[in-house]
């Protein structure tokens, strides 16, 4: 498998073929696990990340739902591919800088994913469809299981797994949901749910996890903390908020149909109307604009597209893939012109 093999595919995060695929994109159970005898990454020498990267390679390779996956090294990748790779959620941005010495693994389906001496020396991801955080988390479970049979990881009995950072230190569990909440921006009810879940524990983050604001009304949802918790309990937590989440992004549907039916159609309508007439079009308009599609759709207002396509239109428009699509680099007025195309086509 090879990174163009990659562009032919559909991500996991964009199938919805997972529970609640209207509201919830993608379930994420990621777990950031360090080598014992080694220092942390960011303080590890040349020498020592090579050693890391090497011993982590040998063992991704052989954990048997990784088998015909793809390795890279992050270091001899140009920079669109690099960016190729965050734009489908397989690395974080962070990942892309002083990339000497850093590498990833991504299975066949994209589900499973593994950053090499990023914050820590392994960040290992699963990601699902819809709303299946349980099914991602038995996945990864199995995983860290199969890897820590191979890997002395660093482990405290009082402190749990040791991380880089404070706040993942204990199981080293991030779960996050990425969640389409257009209805609670419109009706401006999506601070109040903000301020509400971050006093339950949990943090939102936008498109592209930390360090990015929320476009497109897309929100990422996670637990803050892992120290102290167990990750059962972490995921039940998560779950039950974000049914809670779903609840009133469906009401707030509900009201909108039923209140303020005509202009929320013409919103839609417009939305949908200029994404098959532009000649030229930025990557921020895009998205937000698919945003208002995938709600015409969702509703049942436009019956010309499906969410499966809008899905892959929010991916297959931004920078890296374009020019990975026309193999070579474009300039910005180039990759609005050949977004603004690929839309038409792909709408009409």
């Amino acid at each position: 498998m090879t990174l163009d093999d990659l562009l032919n595919n559909t991500g996991e995060w964009i199938r919805c073929t997972g529970p609640v695929s209207d509201i919830v994109m993608s379930s994420r159970v990621r777990l950031a696990r360090n080598l014992a005898n080694y220092p942390f990454a960011h303080w590890a020498s040349k020498k020592e990340q090579e050693a890391i990267l090497a011993a982590a390679k040998e063992s991704t390779l052989s954990v048997k739902k990784l088998k015909d996956s793809m390795f890279v090294e992050i270091g001899k990748l140009d920079p669109i591919d690099k960016q190729f790779l965050v734009e489908r959620h397989l690395m974080s941005k962070e990942h892309m800088i002083d990339a000497e010495n850093k590498g990833l693994c991504v299975g066949q389906d994209e589900i499973i994913s593994i950053m090499i001496n990023e914050e820590d020396h392994l960040r290992i991801q699963v990601m699902k469809s819809g709303f299946n955080l349980k099914e991602a988390w038995q996945i990864i479970d199995d995983m860290d299981t199969e890897l820590g049979n191979l890997l002395d990881f660093a482990y405290s009995v009082d402190f749990g797994y040791l991380t880089a950072c404070p706040t993942n230190a204990g199981t080293g569990m991030r779960a996050s949901v990425m969640l389409h909440l257009p209805s609670l921006v419109m009706t401006k009810q999506i601070g109040k749910v903000l301020q509400a879940i971050t006093k339950l524990g949990l943090t939102a983050r936008g498109l592209y996890g930390e360090g990015t604001e929320a476009s497109g009304n897309f929100f990422q949802i996670s637990n803050q903390v892992s120290l102290g918790h167990k990750e059962e309990d972490i995921i039940d937590n998560i779950e039950r908020i974000i049914k809670q989440i779903v609840d009133h992004e469906q009401s707030a549907r509900e009201t909108l149909l039923s209140q303020n039916r005509e202009a929320l159609e013409d919103r839609i309508w417009r939305a949908y109307g200029t994404l098959k007439s532009a000649h030229i079009i930025t990557s921020t308009e895009t998205i937000d604009l698919l945003s208002l599609v995938r709600l015409g759709v969702d509703l049942g207002v436009i019956k010309q597209s499906d969410r499966a396509l809008i899905n892959e239109l929010f991916v297959i428009t931004q920078p890296a893939h374009l020019q990975k699509m026309e193999r070579k680099k474009l300039g910005p007025n180039q990759r609005d012109v050949k977004r603004a195309e690929i839309i038409r086509e792909k709408l009409g």
